[in-house]
């Protein structure tokens, strides 16, 4: 008998991974699950782009009337390049205030990236050590956080937003969290 479960042993381990990657199987791989869905944004302060206009922004920033967008963003993305003119088209309809977070970039090739590709941001900080996207639970960039108005993050997107994420996931979510 003993001998019999030492052989079953194997087909029983067998058995639970065969389930769990079953069940892994009907997941989306495109969602990325955030533990900070539903809490409140990290407390930061982050300067400008070194060399470039305006204050950069903090935690503050993002408390008070109205939604707000945070788009992870750096020159050398290639999807963020991508996706750039979708987050212009976005600050364009005035739904949402967008703020930029440049993450780990050289000033010189993020103002050369922004002066060629257009600045949609209404503040730009810039997370040259990385420690604000971490705060964020960051997982790789281009990353995109919609916070309600309480400072509260709402939604998270992993990857390059295009035109139909646009239409059918962000406007409906921002526009619901502005009533």
């Amino acid at each position: 008998m003993p001998k019999r479960i030492f052989y079953l042993l194997p087909l029983a381990v067998f058995l639970v991974m065969a389930i769990y990657f079953a069940i892994g199987l009907t997941k989306d791989p495109k969602i990325l699950p955030s533990a900070l869905i539903d809490k409140p944004v990290p407390d930061f302060i982050l300067p400008p782009i070194e060399g470039g206009s305006g204050n950069g922004f903090s935690s503050t920033d993002l408390k008070g009337p109205g939604v707000k967008v945070v788009n992870v963003f750096a020159s050398w993305c290639v999807p963020c390049r991508a996706e750039h003119t979708i987050i212009t088209q976005l600050a364009k309809k005035k739904v949402a205030k967008v703020y930029g977070l440049n993450y780990k970039d050289k000033p010189k090739d993020a103002l050369k990236w922004l002066a060629d590709l257009g600045d949609p941001y209404a503040a730009i900080g810039a997370d040259t050590k990385g420690r604000v996207a971490i705060d964020f639970g960051v997982y790789g960039i281009p990353e995109t956080f919609i916070i309600d108005g309480t400072g509260t993050i709402r939604y998270k997107y992993v990857g390059p937003i295009d035109q139909q994420r646009l239409d059918d996931v962000i406007l409906p979510i921002i526009k619901k969290f502005s009533q």
